[in-house]
């Protein structure tokens, strides 16, 4: 599933940059991630690099966006595909 970022955010910038598809952007009041975009990393790295870099721990799954690992490796292989 796509992950959320709680409201526990204290916009510290540090996930923003490790995100390798760009899913992550700073909303009105903390920042976002696009479940359109986030695919837990999964294609890109063995962890969330997100969740290791957050100093709140604030990043958790996003229960309105269930997806299985075989759906999100789908969704890298669309992000990715250069054709």
């Amino acid at each position: 599933m796509a992950l959320m970022i709680t409201d526990e955010c204290i916009n510290c910038d540090v996930c923003e940059p490790e995100c390798p598809n760009e899913a992550i952007s700073q909303g009105e009041e903390i920042y976002v991630i696009d479940p359109n975009l986030c695919t837990q990393c999964v294609g890109h790295f063995e962890t969330p690099q997100c969740i290791e870099v957050c100093p709140v721990d604030c990043i958790i799954p996003d229960p309105k966006y269930p997806e299985t690992d075989d759906q999100l490796h789908d969704k890298y292989e669309r992000l990715t595909s250069t054709a």
